[in-house]
């Protein structure tokens, strides 16, 4: 190949370089959510488990593009890695957190080449809006990643447990399985509620 055409080549390279150099941010977002030592998780670990969770229940998911769930595991909350994450208890208290997200996610892919970054953003708004069945089943499993993680976690003594009871609850409706996982997953709550003194409830 001539110089020129290598030059072009290394600049191609570079940008999607630049871009994973971007999203190393996501590892320093940390979530609301306590790991089993009692540290504040980061998105970026939520994220890996996520797609553990996906691939642990992908057998019993019925067809699936699998190739889509699991990008979508790994996008959805790329657009956190610029200016963090907003825990649920205080989204409401956020409206545009939707719109903010997305225009950090565009200024984190802009070194990519433009299909590529349309390619994710594109994948963002469908775990967003819930488009796609793929799209249901990730947004259901990270609801219940989130608080599997709340209950595993060694969490201060004024810990809402009750509060998951109702969160994403919603979104469990779009498969039996995980209607079945999400209610082992409230028993465990419920426990864990109770045992903390707080009592169970289904309050928001």
């Amino acid at each position: 190949s001539t110089p020129a055409h290598q030059g072009q080549s290394m600049q191609y390279i570079n940008g999607r370089l630049i871009f994973i150099q971007e999203a190393e941010r996501l590892k320093n977002v940390l979530r609301s959510a306590h790991t089993s030592t009692g540290r504040h998780e980061s998105t970026a670990e939520h994220t890996w488990r996520l797609c553990l969770l996906a691939m642990t229940f992908q057998d019993l998911l019925g067809p699936l593009d699998f190739e889509r769930v699991l990008k979508l595991c790994v996008i959805h909350d790329l657009g956190e890695a610029i200016q963090g994450d907003i825990p649920a208890v205080v989204r409401q208290a956020t409206p545009d957190k939707s719109q903010r997200e997305r225009r950090d996610l565009m200024a984190l892919t802009k070194s990519l080449p433009p299909t590529l970054q349309t390619e994710m953003l594109a994948l963002w708004e469908d775990y967003e809006y819930a488009s796609s069945r793929e799209a249901r089943i990730v947004k259901a499993l990270d609801k219940i990643e989130t608080i599997i993680q709340h209950n595993q976690g060694l969490n201060p003594a004024d810990f809402d447990y009750a509060f998951n009871l109702a969160y994403g609850k919603k979104h469990a409706n779009v498969h039996p399985v995980i209607a079945e996982l999400r209610a082992l997953v409230d028993a465990d709550t419920a426990l864990r509620a109770t045992t903390a003194g707080l009592g169970p409830s289904s309050s928001t």
